[in-house]
């Protein structure tokens, strides 16, 4: 990369700006097979530019105007109680009736692109405040299963820590809890704490970094993990914070990156998945900064972006993303301050 080019010891800012605005207009051929997660993506590219201070790149009215055309409203004759999510679906094919299920409707809603969708209108400056949020919340709580768990569509599919964390995150932005049991949720979560202190994404699984970041996000915006005024950690009836703590500080490897498993590479991404978990305990200062913003630099490409490993060549939108949320954590001076658990500019609260 051109030094020209190039921030802060090597931080390739302008590239990453480049690069996230070529992808909020148009992704590569090898992201089609991703088209039901047009909201996500958009997400990760939007999101990036306003870490980079860079927002006006993209037109803010014309991306929260077509994010809007993805929410599904109940139609006229529609019974509230009929089990349908009325949320955001994730791209326009998923607007359209599927014949893979066995009761096929114009209802795609999705819990991720639920909070995608929420999350990008804040970032862009749209008050979610004044969405009509009745209808999604009630029809998100029926998602919700027995043990506390959140399918993520009401048509069926996996249920684990994600969607907690995406129910969570809605109604934190929505303030309104009503969309979900809180209780029941966090029965869930403590469900899945493994015996090491980490969080798998069901209950049984092994420990893992993404897993551990819901866990501890969904408890945290819920109110069940609050800080320590005398340790400035967090603590938290519901936890062993000291056994996360642990596990957490277990997860940087000798090259400095985090490792979202035992005895897996260090990734770009779980520098914020695992930093993220840090920061909301209180624990961040605790990690190597210096040798951490070491690795990220080595995962930036010359196109611009990050990618998954050090020295790939090709970026992806999705690691670019994470790698700039990890270099606001460490508190790099040309990126925006993050709010962890939203996965959101400060700014935009």
């Amino acid at each position: 990369m051109g030094d020209q080019e190039e921030g802060p010891a090597g931080f390739a800012r302008a590239r990453h700006a480049a690069f996230l605005e070529l992808m909020s207009c148009e992704l590569p051929d090898g992201y089609a097979t991703q088209e039901v997660n047009h909201l996500t993506l958009a997400y990760f590219a939007v999101a990036g530019l306003s870490l980079l201070r860079e927002l006006d790149r993209v037109n803010k009215d014309q991306i929260a105007k077509w994010i809007l055309s993805f929410q599904v409203h109940p139609e006229e004759n529609d019974v509230l109680d009929n089990g349908q999510f009325y949320g955001f679906c994730g791209s326009r094919t998923t607007k359209f009736p599927s014949n893979l299920v066995k009761d096929p409707c114009h209802n795609g809603s999705h819990l991720a692109s639920t909070y995608s969708a929420l999350a990008t209108l804040k970032i862009v400056g749209y008050d979610v405040l004044n969405l009509d949020s009745n209808v999604l919340l009630l029809s998100m709580k029926k998602l919700q299963q027995p043990d506390g768990s959140f399918m993520p569509t009401h048509i069926g599919a996996e249920t684990d820590l994600r969607f907690v964390y995406c129910a969570a995150a809605i109604c934190s932005m929505l303030k309104d809890w009503s969309g979900m049991d809180k209780e029941k949720a966090k029965e869930y979560i403590l469900n899945c704490q493994s015996y090491d202190g980490g969080f798998g994404m069901v209950p049984g699984s092994e420990s893992h970094g993404g897993g551990t970041f819901c866990a501890v996000a969904a408890l945290y915006l819920m109110g069940f993990i609050q800080v320590d005024l005398a340790s400035n950690l967090r603590e938290s009836a519901a936890i062993d914070v000291q056994l996360l703590l642990e596990w957490c500080l277990q997860r940087q490897a000798a090259d400095g990156g985090f490792q979202g498993r035992r005895n897996k590479p260090s990734d770009t991404c779980y520098a914020f998945w695992i930093g993220g978990v840090l920061k909301m305990i209180g624990a961040y200062h605790l990690i190597e900064h210096g040798a951490l913003r070491g690795f990220l630099l080595t995962c930036q490409t010359c196109y611009g972006g990050f990618s998954k490993f050090p020295d790939d060549e090709l970026p992806d939108i999705y690691h670019s993303y994470y790698g700039l949320a990890a270099l606001s954590l460490l508190g790099e001076e040309e990126v925006e301050p993050l709010c962890a658990e939203l996965g959101i500019i400060a700014a935009a609260l």
